[in-house]
């Protein structure tokens, strides 16, 4: 951290991290096992690679302390190492982890969860969020006998089966005609959406939507989704990965009291831990067990989609959310973090150039040019100078675990982020302040 970058300001250097991002390159393609983490998503040279995380806080393997955001992409909720969900895991693992036949863990942990999500009826654990939408997707379509999926063309991911990726610039592998069995419909319109329904009647065997993000729905809108889907015959499925738990305990459909007929949470269930879930309708998810007399379903079955620890962890994390008021501990935390970035951004007079968008407790940031278009080299330059201030923060997603310190100081930093944000735009050039190239899309066509 000595040497000085080309405005005379003092640069940022993490060796450890760039050499330990080149023998993840050589071993693992894209170099991380998210798209979403990869050091293309991140300044040239500054992409840290972690040691261990406490709470709120990350260590990277160069020694850098960093306040973090959206942890584990918004999957720890709770903040790293929770001591009430790791004690939960570790009791289990003593235990054993996985059967030959079902643990009592399940019964339990199915129960927990359809207490605190009453709007479903039955429940079936997996490990990742791409399982459980693709099962509702199978399920949806065995039900209505119909081929096509209609997705949210605004939502940005559901799925990485072919489905969904074929309707990415990523869609290398996809057979032409998979595509052409997923149509897009606009968040917000019902009009729209109707058009499609009645386009392809009797077709669309499910509308699939995360049910908000970063604008809250409009009035009566998710009311009138179910409508439109009772009337035309298609499976309504609210994608719940980001909105359950911190939108309500009993995610958007709790908070908003439209009940889909299929639902999928993930992310903050486990605070880290790999568990998902579809839960949904009874006639529905019964159509994947053993008590009909219909064809069978396929529904879910993955032999580590139960294992005890995980299952431990999601029960912690419920009981946690319950007793500790954390829905609305992090929408408190995040209406404190979106009016010191707003303050701080106004006051160095690029107000409109950062803005904070989205439920509090689920803060995205854009980074607008001189024209207030979004830009991928504002965003490069805007997380060069938050990763030199000690702040990770691809979003501006709060945990619980962050204290009115850590707030208070994220927002210095952001300060001082605006202040050279409005050089670049004086200059009307940000290159200068990009230390090499700008960060890129996660799905683009080419690397």
């Amino acid at each position: 951290m000595d040497t000085e970058d080309a405005e005379g300001t003092e640069e940022f250097l993490l060796p450890r991290s760039r050499l330990a991002n080149e023998r993840l390159h050589a071993v693992i393609p894209g170099g991380a096992h998210t798209y979403a983490k990869g050091d293309d998503q991140y300044p040239e040279n500054l992409a840290p690679v972690i040691s261990h995380g406490r709470g709120a806080h990350v260590w990277d393997i160069d020694g850098n302390r960093y306040i973090e955001y959206g942890s584990g992409l918004r999957s720890v909720s709770l903040g790293h190492a929770h001591p009430r969900v790791t004690e939960a895991v570790r009791r289990e693992i003593d235990r054993g982890s996985n059967f030959v036949r079902p643990s009592i863990v399940e019964a339990e942990a199915a129960e927990r969860f359809l207490a605190t999500v009453p709007t479903a009826e039955m429940v079936k654990f997996a490990k990742n969020g791409s399982d459980a939408t693709t099962a509702a997707v199978r399920l949806a379509r065995a039900v209505t006998g119909r081929r096509r999926v209609a997705v949210c063309g605004d939502h940005p991911f559901f799925s990485v089966d072919d489905w969904f990726i074929g309707t990415t610039p990523m869609s290398a592998g996809v057979p032409a005609e998979t595509n052409e069995l997923t149509v897009a419909f606009p968040y917000g319109d019902l009009a729209a959406t109707e058009e499609i329904l009645t386009r392809y009647q009797d077709e669309v065997a499910c509308l699939i939507l995360e049910p908000a993000t970063h604008t809250e729905p409009p009035p009566g809108y998710l009311a009138g989704l179910r409508r439109l889907a009772d009337r035309h015959g298609c499976v309504l499925i609210f994608d719940e990965m980001i909105t359950g738990f911190r939108w309500s305990e009993a995610g958007a459909q709790g908070l908003y009291g439209v009940v889909p007929d299929l639902s999928t949470f993930g992310k903050a269930l486990g605070n880290g831990f790999a568990v998902s879930t579809l839960a949904g309708r009874r006639d529905l998810m019964e159509r994947g067990g053993l008590r009909h007399s219909g064809d069978r379903v396929f529904l879910l079955s993955t032999t580590h989609g139960a294992e005890t620890h995980s299952l431990a962890a999601a029960m912690a994390v419920q009981t946690t959310y319950a007793e500790e008021g954390i829905t609305a501990r992090l929408h408190a935390l995040g209406e404190r973090l979106a009016a010191g970035v707003r303050e701080a951004a106004a006051g160095m007079g690029v107000g409109d150039h950062i803005v904070v968008r989205g439920r509090a407790s689920n803060l995205v940031f854009a980074t607008l040019d001189e024209n207030r278009q979004p830009s991928q080299h504002y965003r490069t330059l805007f997380l060069r100078r938050l990763l030199a201030g000690g702040v990770l923060a691809p979003s501006f997603v709060v945990s619980s675990a962050l204290g009115d310190a850590d707030i208070d100081r994220t927002v210095d930093v952001v300060a001082q982020a605006c202040a050279v944000y409005r050089k670049a735009l004086d200059a009307g050039d940000p290159t200068p302040w990009l230390g090499g190239r700008p960060v890129k899309p996660v799905f683009r066509r080419l690397a």
